[in-house]
């Protein structure tokens, strides 16, 4: 398992001495370790705790691999994974950068799906996986009708573009995905925007509806005890709300994203409801 360290070392790994829990992490997978060199995703190194083990499974996307003693390049996503503890998974994030290439010791999962590191992995250069790299680098954008020219957002796997409501510049975002999915998605987004003098006083409202009882909770625990906070009423609420960014999906579902005007003392309004029957669901966030 990962975590035996020497100090002023990099972390290192070691399959002796193994716990329970890399025991049981690793049944997935194959006991034959392969030599592989990889072409990293747009994003980083992500990690969820384990239940009761004080271990994190950390995880990234490949975009492509190859063994190093075989010409063959498998270009299907494949999730690079380790079970770490906290140094390891510091280390993992801070030198495994994305859109980049390394080297490193792995077992292969059974289902094919997944790469269990094995050692740590160094950075490395192949011109067959540098060719794949620049080109998932280029940039990716597609032009939509009425509503733009929208941009691929690589590390979260969405199309996103400026777009007027009501005299606010706002981001507009879509997921990539099968062209009907993403056309789907973009006739929510037209529908909203014909209507935008509408949708944008139902969503505030709901809003307003949900949330001022909250506000008033925060403002009064924000305020010193012998300062009475003064009331924030549904109105002043819905002022107060700053659209950020609309996000728009195949089923005519929407998610409306507002900065809070300090009413939560930084964090996000969402608010999430359908084209057929309005918003119904609205939260403080982050």
């Amino acid at each position: 398992m990962f975590g035996l360290f020497k100090k002023k070392e990099a972390p290192k790994a070691s399959q002796s001495g193994e716990g329970e829990a890399f025991k049981f992490f690793a049944a997935d997978f194959s006991t034959e370790e392969l030599d592989v060199l990889a072409v990293t995703g747009p994003s980083g190194f992500g990690a969820v705790p384990q239940e009761d083990t004080g271990l994190w499974e950390a995880s990234m996307g490949l975009t492509a691999w190859m063994e190093e003693d075989s010409p063959e390049i498998h270009q299907e996503e494949v999730g690079l994974v380790a079970l770490c503890d906290d140094t390891l998974r510091g280390y993992l994030r801070q030198r495994v950068p994305p859109d980049f290439i390394i080297k490193f010791r792995a077992r292969l999962s059974l289902d094919g799906t997944r790469l269990l590191l094995v050692d740590l992995p160094q950075p490395a250069f192949d011109p067959d996986l540098k060719a794949i790299l620049e080109q998932q680098k280029k940039p990716e954008s597609i032009y939509v009708e009425d509503l733009g020219t929208f941009v691929l957002n690589r590390q979260v796997g969405w199309y996103e573009a400026e777009v007027d409501w009501l005299d606010t510049a706002v981001r507009l975002d879509f997921d990539k995905g099968e062209t009907d999915t993403m056309k789907a998605a973009q006739n929510t987004a037209r529908a909203l925007l014909s209507g935008a003098q509408s949708w944008d006083e139902r969503v505030r409202t709901f809003a307003a509806g949900q949330l001022t009882d909250l506000a008033n909770q925060w403002a009064q625990d924000r305020e010193e005890e012998d300062e009475a906070p003064e009331e924030i009423t549904p109105e002043a609420f819905m002022e107060r709300m700053e659209l950020d960014a609309i996000q728009v999906d195949d089923q005519g579902g929407f998610t409306f994203w507002f900065a809070d005007g300090e009413m939560f003392w930084g964090h996000s309004i969402r608010v999430s409801g359908t084209l057929s029957g309005g918003p119904d669901d609205a939260q403080m966030e982050g």
